[in-house]
């Protein structure tokens, strides 16, 4: 089993930064990759950004590209994203997800019902 847990959300300003953090735990296997998804209230759960084991390779959706950089530290078994340039249209609940049954590239990876783990969700609220 796997455990995620996301921190790091709060009130932002619009053209502010945060960075958020996904810390993960139990049986992690080599090739797990993870993601961030989002879920504005009313919408259905939308993917941002991808990465792979190594980190060396990232997938970001059109939405995040420019303003949303994800990156993860194994050594400290966790995954960041940071966001830049924050928008009202980014307020969200955002998720950490992870699943060793993916391929990044795949067109899946932007299905939330494709992951096998989630953590709880992290608030993200920007005002204008």
């Amino acid at each position: 089993q796997v455990q995620l847990v996301e921190s790091g959300g709060g009130v932002a300003q619009t053209g502010d930064s945060l960075t958020l953090s996904c810390v993960v735990s139990g049986d992690i296997i080599s090739g797990t990759i993870m993601a961030w998804f989002r879920q504005a209230p009313g919408e259905e759960r939308k993917f941002v950004a991808g990465i792979s084991w190594s980190g060396g390779a990232t997938n970001h959706a059109d939405s995040a590209k420019g303003r949303f950089t994800i990156s993860r530290d194994n050594a400290k078994n966790t995954m960041y994203l940071q966001m830049n340039r924050l928008k009202p249209e980014d307020t969200a609940v955002y998720y950490c997800a992870a699943d060793s049954g993916l391929w990044l590239f795949d067109s899946r990876v932007k299905n939330g019902d494709e992951w096998a783990f989630w953590g709880q969700g992290t608030q993200v609220t920007v005002s204008s």
